[in-house]
């Protein structure tokens, strides 16, 4: 099989180019780094600026299945000019690969696409599952509602597609996860507002390892991608700091002081979001971080 993936070279994207490669699956990706591209018989790279609807359409040859992950990191300040490329980054990567396809013959039958649970609302006694109804408001709402709408246009073309809702993703290598532990490290680990909001998290192992059983099973629909049990951020900042064997001695930080340091953005660490990944366990996919302590200890050496 050859899997065609956008944002391959990222965190997320690495870890499944790995994994592909150990299951033997050949893998195209896009880039807009031409000093990224790369001519492996296994992992093959190819051109493509989104911005100005440019695409080498050779990344689809015998591409049987796209893994979607492109998207402009939401971790930044969101001035008005920022977020209307978190938006884009989104939307139109997936209209430019659809418009492709449109016009192609090609052997796609699924594509697999991250999303986000900022799609759920800012909640402390809520459980997401799936089908829940409710809807974020805000920006983080707007954005992942029109990125999904986006991806779920390849049904028009008799595509599968599939959409993985990522919680926070744990990872050493980047991401939030290092900017969250340093603090912690050095004795300036601090809870957010009550602390009581639900951090709904994942293993960056784990999210690809669900990104390739997704496509190995052939699964279609909305999954949420979290690991099973979400904490609270008191208890995830406690974890770590013990972790290190650090005490968290500063007061709570307020909402506020953290808007006037970050924006907008700061209700990324203040929104509870508490999420079900049932539906993914049910289908056979087992975790192997399903508890916050165990994925720290795999983490925070």
């Amino acid at each position: 099989m050859k899997v065609l993936i956008t944002g391959a070279t990222g965190l997320i994207g690495q870890e499944i180019v790995t994994l592909c490669h150990q299951l033997k699956i050949d893998v195209n990706y896009l880039t807009t780094n031409k000093s990224k591209l790369s001519d492996n018989s296994n992992y093959k790279g190819y051109f493509w600026d989104p911005s100005n609807g440019i695409i080498d359409d050779n990344c689809f040859t015998d591409v049987e299945v796209i893994i979607n992950l492109v998207g402009a990191s939401v971790a930044k300040r969101w001035t008005a000019s920022y977020k209307r490329e978190i938006l884009e980054s989104r939307t139109l990567t997936a209209n430019l690969i659809f418009n492709s396809l449109k016009k192609l013959k090609h052997n796609v039958r699924h594509i697999v696409s991250a999303s986000a649970i900022g799609l759920y609302p800012d909640s402390f006694q809520n459980y997401y599952m799936e089908n829940s109804p409710e809807r974020d408001t805000g920006f983080l709402g707007e954005v992942v509602s029109k990125w999904e709408g986006a991806v779920l246009e390849f049904e028009a073309l008799d595509i599968n597609v599939s959409l993985l809702r990522i919680g926070l993703v744990l990872s050493e290598k980047g991401g939030a996860f290092p900017k969250i532990v340093k603090p912690i490290q050095y004795g300036f680990g601090a809870l957010f507002g009550s602390g009581k909001q639900w951090q709904s998290w994942i293993h960056v192992h784990d999210l690809a390892r669900m990104f390739v059983f997704v496509v190995q099973e052939e699964l279609t629909g909305v999954f949420n991608a979290v690991a099973p049990n979400a904490v609270s951020n008191k208890k995830f900042t406690n974890v770590i700091a013990e972790r290190l064997n650090k005490k968290i001695v500063l007061p709570n930080t307020p909402k506020f002081i953290m808007k006037i340091i970050l924006g907008e953005m700061h209700i990324l660490l203040f929104s509870s979001q508490r999420v079900c990944s049932d539906k993914v366990s049910k289908l056979g996919f087992g975790f192997n971080y399903d508890n916050i302590k165990s994925a720290i200890a795999d983490l925070v050496k």
